[in-house]
């Protein structure tokens, strides 16, 4: 019996889900619609996007894409933000990033209305999140590995969870999702990161590792717990001579060794990347619900 965590299987359970949401919503009068903005002509950039359009479409969600070129001032970008705010038909707003250098991210992200903000980024879904607020969204990618491990049938009330990485995208989020008294949650979270004194000793009592340091191939099989649930959340470029292209992805995890001490594990590609879109465009679904109300 393999012990991988299909992601892309519990993402198009997610996706079936969305859709027949989408359906009760046009029945209703409203068809949601996405908005992704890009700034300049990053490669990965237009990769991401195009594959959160295809889905998008797939599943009845109306959406467009703002192409800005990379000399636009944060101000032209602010003032499209307000527009799409302002717009009724769209219901949710994702600003790709990486954004140029010029623009300050933080500031970018929380001028997106928190009822459009889909990514969860802006301050108040933060601070709701932390809050045990369920009226805010979700970061997309720490939802998305919440929902693998519940579908999973991942016990985590009471659960020891180790999370490597401390950033604001996955880290801070996963942890807080966590850690909140109720359901599926209960757990007991250690965060680690850079100036952890002895990393390897915090994650070997973990009965749930979440690897997002962007460290490629960081966990190793000496840290791992027999039987624990690995989640390999990374996505790093690497050199590789007998690759066509010189480089190959590799995720946090050691994965060749880890996967036989882990009890379950995700694969890299094929864990949690499908699952990220499959947040975004659930949380576009409940953005139009939740427009409904009010």
């Amino acid at each position: 019996m393999s012990n991988l965590i299909d992601g892309r299987l519990i993402a198009q359970q997610i996706h079936t889900e969305t859709a027949q949401r989408v359906t009760a919503l046009k029945a209703r009068g409203v068809t949601p619609g996405l908005v992704f903005i890009r700034v300049g002509e990053d490669p990965a950039s237009q990769v991401y996007v195009g594959m959160k359009e295809k889905k998008s479409a797939e599943l009845g969600i109306r959406s467009i894409t703002q192409v800005l070129p990379v000399s636009t001032t944060q101000a032209e970008l602010l003032a499209l933000v307000d527009r799409l705010n302002a717009d009724l038909q769209w219901h949710g707003i994702l600003i790709q990033a990486p954004l140029p250098k010029h623009m300050d991210q933080a500031t970018v992200y929380a001028r997106v209305a928190p009822g459009k903000d889909v990514d969860g980024f802006h301050p108040l879904n933060v601070g709701k999140l932390m809050l045990g607020d369920t009226d805010g969204f979700v970061p997309c990618t720490p939802g998305g590995v919440h929902e693998l491990l519940i579908r999973s049938g991942v016990k985590l009330d009471g659960a020891e969870v180790v999370v490597l990485g401390r950033g604001n995208i996955v880290g801070k989020p996963m942890a807080s999702i966590l850690m909140q008294k109720g359901r599926h949650a209960n757990c007991t979270v250690t965060v680690v990161h850079s100036g952890t004194r002895d990393i390897a000793t915090h994650c070997r009592r973990a009965d749930i590792l979440v690897a997002a340091m962007g460290v490629p191939e960081f966990l190793k099989a000496d840290m791992v717990k027999p039987g624990a649930v690995v989640i390999d959340v990374g996505v790093n470029r690497i050199k590789d001579a007998t690759s066509k292209t010189g480089t190959r992805l590799v995720g946090d995890v050691a994965f060749a060794e880890v996967q036989p001490i882990a009890g379950l594990i995700t694969p890299n590609p094929g864990g949690v990347g499908p699952m990220t879109i499959a947040m975004l465009l659930a949380n576009t679904a409940r953005a139009a619900e939740q427009s409904l109300n009010g």
